[in-house]
């Protein structure tokens, strides 16, 4: 195992971390601005204001990104035992 191929390996690792990280991370972000833009605009300041739309959004953002997020784990996965079997073979 080579460096690059070390290296190759962890920057696929962190883009399919981003890929799947990334549609609820998304919704957190769109939902708090409005949220925090609401409250600015009106001037309440209520803490569960904040937290349940934001932990509805992401549920919400799983729930309908799953197949997608699935889909992406599967084929890092293997692509990555298939990596593990040409090891042995190079």
């Amino acid at each position: 195992m080579t460096a690059e191929t070390v290296f190759d390996l962890v920057r696929e690792t962190i883009w399919v971390a981003m890929l799947i990280g990334g549609p609820p991370l998304l919704a957190a972000l769109v939902v708090g601005l409005a949220v925090s833009l609401l409250q600015a605009l009106t001037q309440i300041q209520e803490l569960t204001l904040t937290l349940v739309p934001k932990m509805a959004a992401i549920f919400a953002a799983l729930a309908f990104s799953m197949p997608y997020m699935w889909a992406t784990l599967q084929g890092f996965g293997e692509r990555l035992y298939d990596r593990i079997g040409n090891l042995g073979l190079g």
